[in-house]
């Protein structure tokens, strides 16, 4: 086991960062980036205060040199060049031009094409201070560009992370709850009318969106309310989005005033994004753990353990199900990272201030420090969790051995 985990370790390592330098080269090339609307407004702003937000963004170095400081904060402080004292966000031609020996003292590059760019060595009064960031593998991302303009961009993480584990923990776990004894119910009384009832919820659970599912529930359950508040006065109203409310309201007629910031309110805000969220996770898992059940029972040692008289539900429980769950194992394992990354779609449908509607307003707002740290947290729970599932195989199999 020691010597499978060292090869993992040093596999997940180099799966990371491939993932990093894909994931920055394309943030690079992609259309937008911090001065997206700036750049709209290019006739009512100067060159000098162009060249200042480039130098401020350091989007006037090479892309390698801007990863490596994203990636492990080196080079830091200045950079030399031939020589010359280069400070971190100093235009350095078009991306490392070379320079010809009569223009070394000031710095011209011997390129052409470049007329649109102001060049801060001609401007040594724009230098900004120079940044300093010990990178992302020592868990600093940086500053956010647009949200909280100039702020770190782990204040802003955590403060999305208590909703986004609060809604994720709570769906994931209603979808074990639910999912995993439905589907062995059904493998169980397979053709009965239970089983073709929840097959037929499974299927239509598993080929709905979730923004179809959560627009249908607001409908349902906060603007239809509304319009028969005079005819039926008595249906309840739920909150369209949020995690709590800023001033009391009622659900219902018959029911009193919910405060904002109680436990009530905070439990029915949660009502239908974990709604939507568990009918999303459940109905493919219970599908998932049927088949894996149905293919289990039909063994020979299912078959052995029925004829040695032993009862039905020991031979479910102890002989099928724990051979059923090792590939259930992988899809819950890996729905972990949810955990942090949350449900884009479900949270962005009920402006649930969490992570996932943090990420889309990084990208509508080309907020590219939020955004990139967002996936590579990401893409390092994915990898730690394939881990997590590799060693459950252990526990749930004995039979399971790594060498």
């Amino acid at each position: 086991m020691t010597n499978y985990l060292i090869r993992r370790i040093f596999q997940m390592g180099l799966v990371i960062l491939l993932a990093a330098v894909f994931v920055y080269f394309l943030f690079n090339i992609s259309p937008g980036g911090p001065l997206a609307g700036i750049q709209q407004q290019q006739r009512r702003i100067t060159r000098e205060d162009l060249a200042r937000l480039r130098a401020n963004y350091e989007l006037d170095l090479y892309w390698p040199i801007r990863f490596t400081r994203w990636l492990i904060g080196f080079p830091t402080g200045p950079i030399v060049i031939g020589g010359h004292e280069l400070f971190a966000n100093t235009p350095v031609g078009c991306y490392l031009p070379r320079y010809d020996e009569s223009s070394a003292g000031n710095l011209q590059p011997r390129v052409t094409g470049c007329d649109d760019y102001v060049y801060l060595s001609e401007l040594p009064r724009l230098h900004p201070p120079i940044k300093t960031s010990k990178g992302i593998l020592r868990f600093d991302f940086g500053l956010s560009t647009v949200i909280l303009r100039d702020r770190p961009v782990s204040d802003l993480l955590v403060s999305r992370l208590g909703a986004t584990v609060e809604l994720m923990s709570i769906s994931l776990l209603l979808s074990l709850l639910l999912g995993v004894p439905i589907g062995i119910y059904s493998a169980v009384k397979q053709y009965s009318r239970f089983d073709y009832f929840f097959t037929t919820v499974s299927f239509f659970g598993s080929a709905m969106p979730t923004f179809f599912f959560g627009l249908l529930l607001i409908l349902l359950f906060s603007v239809f309310p509304v319009f028969l508040k005079d005819a039926l006065p008595w249906i309840p109203r739920l909150p369209p989005g949020l995690r709590e409310a800023v001033r009391p309201y009622e659900i219902a007629s018959w029911l009193p005033l919910v405060q904002p910031g109680s436990f009530a309110d905070r439990l029915i805000h949660l009502l239908m994004p974990v709604g939507v969220l568990t009918f999303f996770n459940m109905a493919p898992w219970s599908r998932f753990v049927r088949s894996s059940m149905l293919e289990v029972m039909r063994q020979d040692y299912v078959r052995t353990a029925r004829a040695k008289g032993l009862f039905e539900r020991v031979v479910i429980m102890k002989h099928a199900l724990r051979n059923a769950l090792i590939p259930f194992v992988t899809i819950v394992v890996l729905a972990l990272p949810g955990l942090f990354a949350g449900a884009i779609i479900t949270e962005t449908i009920f402006a649930w201030p969490g992570m996932g509607r943090l990420y889309y307003d990084a990208l509508s707002r080309s907020d590219w420090p939020v955004a990139l740290a967002f996936i590579f947290i990401t893409a390092l729970l994915t990898v730690i969790a394939t881990l997590i599932g590799d060693i459950l195989y252990t526990i749930v199999d004995p039979r399971i051995k790594f060498s």
